[in-house]
């Protein structure tokens, strides 16, 4: 439980970040779990520069005083930046009151039925007001649903059927594909279209393709004209 500790800071009282827990060092996560949530986050990084933003996985998020944090698997919030130095005891995890907002979307990728996800941790996200919970559940540990998405319309999460985030201007979809050498089905971010958005090697391979094809028009242009009798060097 997070000390009761308060410090004065431009007139308004924040707690004191070196009585917080900003990491405890413990491994919780499975392969499956860690390797969907680098595909989550890295995915937004490749693909949504310029835009301002912050995403990760396994930070804590810090939302009201006197409780401890809450580690979503995967967390999305825009117009706020990483700290210049991330190692400070305040700047080392996610605390609403020094970035100002909640983030927008939470999300949380189902191992086991330990976690409560459709309970307790739906109810924080809901008081820390984040707009979107979404929750993964690929093995159907909760039920038949693989994937639940919660807005939040006033005080209130309403489930709803809609993969389209409209107040972030992103949705979420099912993708049967390879990442990293694993065929699998993945959660991925996907714009309104339900183009995925791509990771960087996605990207690189992407720009590979666009070049050997630009390479094979070019010769066989140059082909064509070596039949006509032209040679395309003088050109």
């Amino acid at each position: 439980m997070v000390q009761e500790v308060l410090i004065n800071n431009d007139d308004y009282y924040v707690p004191d970040a070196n009585q917080l827990v900003t990491e405890d060092d413990t491994p919780v996560d499975n392969f499956a779990s860690e390797k969907q949530q680098r595909l989550l986050v890295g995915s937004l990084y490749s693909s949504l520069q310029p835009q301002t933003f912050l995403a990760a996985a396994n930070v804590g998020v810090y939302h009201t005083d006197g409780q401890p944090a809450i580690v979503p698997d995967v967390f999305l919030s825009f117009d706020v930046q990483m700290p210049e130095n991330w190692w400070e005891k305040q700047n080392r995890c996610y605390m609403v009151w020094r970035f100002g907002k909640p983030p927008e979307v939470v999300l949380e990728i189902v191992s086991n039925k330990e976690g409560d996800e459709l309970g307790k941790k739906l109810k924080i996200y809901e008081h820390m007001r984040a707009s979107y919970y979404i929750v993964y559940d690929p093995n159907q540990q909760l039920g038949e649903k693989v994937l639940r998405v919660y807005e939040l319309r006033g005080t209130r999460y309403f489930e709803t059927s809609e993969i389209w985030l409209e107040q972030v201007g992103l949705g979420v979809t099912l993708w049967e594909g390879k990442f990293e050498d694993r065929q699998d089905t993945w959660l991925r971010w996907c714009y309104q279209d339900g183009t995925v958005l791509l990771t960087g090697d996605e990207r690189a391979e992407q720009e590979r393709q666009r070049a050997e094809q630009a390479e094979q028009r070019t010769q066989l242009l140059a082909d064509r004209l070596r039949a006509l009798g032209v040679d395309p060097d003088t050109l």
